[in-house]
Order: C-alpha cells, then sequence, then structure tokens
C-alpha cells in the first residue's frame, strides 16, 4: 500500500513554514508523514529530507508546496527529481502547479509537458536564488558606504589603553607587554593601535 508524504522547507529558522504544513493537511498527510527542514534550497543537504527520501518507496506519493521548496539549484532539481520518479518510483505532486503532478500525463505528450515546466520553474528557482544574493550583496555594499557597521559593536579601550600606548610608542614596552597590561591579545593591541592612531 502506498504512503503519502509532505516535503517542506523554509531558508532559515526565522521564517514560518506554516503556510506550506497547512496546505500539506489539506491534502490529507499526516503529521508524522510531513518532514521540515529549515535550511538553503542551495543543495539537498538537509537532515529532513535525507531521512524522507530513504522513507520512499516505490508508488508512494510525495507533496510540496512549489517547486522552490524542492530546491534552487537547477542541475540538482532535474537529477534529483529523475531520482525519485524513475530509480524510486514514486509519484509527485507541486500544489501550486497542477501540471506537474506524475500521477497524470503519463503518455508522451503528458511527459514531454511536464518535463517542459520542471525545466522552466527549475531554472526560475535557481535564478531567483541569485537575485536574492545579488540583492543581498547590493543592500550591504550601499548599506557600508552609509557608514552602516556590521558585526559585533567594537569594545572600547581599556581605560589604561592610552598611557600604555605612549610607553610602547616610546619604546619603553614591547608590544606583547602593552598587549598584556590591557588584557587583550596582541594581535587585537595592534588593531586598536592602528585604529587609535588614525584618529
Amino acid at each position: 500500500m502506498k504512503s503519502i508524504y509532505g516535503y517542506v522547507r523554509v531558508s532559515s529558522r526565522e521564517q514560518n513554514e506554516e503556510r506550506q504544513v497547512l496546505a500539506m493537511k489539506e491534502m490529507s498527510i499526516v503529521n508524522k508523514n510531513i518532514f521540515i527542514d529549515k535550511y538553503s534550497g542551495k543543495n539537498f543537504s538537509r537532515p529532513q529530507y535525507k531521512r524522507l527520501v530513504k522513507k520512499l518507496k516505490r508508488n508512494d506519493l510525495l507533496y510540496i508546496k512549489s517547486i522552490d521548496r524542492l530546491g534552487r539549484n537547477y542541475m540538482e532539481i532535474l537529477e534529483e527529481w529523475r531520482m525519485l520518479t524513475k530509480e524510486i518510483g514514486i509519484d509527485i505532486v507541486v500544489i501550486d502547479m497542477p501540471l506537474l503532478d506524475t500521477r497524470i500525463g503519463k503518455d508522451l505528450i503528458g511527459t514531454f509537458l511536464s518535463d517542459v515546466v520542471l525545466q522552466i520553474l527549475s531554472f526560475v528557482a535557481e535564478n531567483e536564488r541569485v537575485n536574492i544574493r545579488q540583492r543581498q550583496a547590493e543592500g550591504i555594499a550601499i548599506a557600508k558606504a552609509k557608514g552602516v557597521r556590521f558585526g559585533r559593536p567594537p569594545k572600547p579601550l581599556s581605560e589604561n589603553f592610552c598611557e600604555v600606548y605612549q610607553k610602547w610608542k616610546a619604546g619603553k614596552i614591547t608590544g606583547t607587554a602593552a598587549a598584556k597590561a590591557c588584557k587583550m591579545p596582541l594581535s587585537t593591541f595592534r588593531y586598536k593601535v592602528k585604529m587609535y592612531s588614525e584618529i
């Protein structure tokens, strides 16, 4: 007897998967057969997806909400789709794209149409990933140009830094001794000296 599964993916822990989970429940998929990953779609190295694939057997049915939930790498989506449908022998239904339902249109024309749609959607999914990365890079560049600092805020200088710095600059103590006096690694002391001398 075939089993029915659902696969849900969001790219990060902050994103909400509820919309996809609700779509799976509307297909009458039981909770234990819904596999959820909070991982990027750039490849298929995702723990819940791997668990799901191990459970799949011939004639099982897999639902996904949209093709980009399966992945965002064009060639890998096509290869994964082939492996699932041809090697394992399951059916796949993409809820948001009725043409991508391997249960119907198994004749030559139906197969051709679904292959074309799959290739187009896979290309769009990867292209969107590339665009997202480009928009992020552009946003970061603009923010940096406006003086926005990323990462943790720098720790304030120790109270004795100015005094220690003057001794070090005058050659009275070594860099190692100065760093130790300021309770910081030598590399941090050198970095702070560089910043301090530019003020």
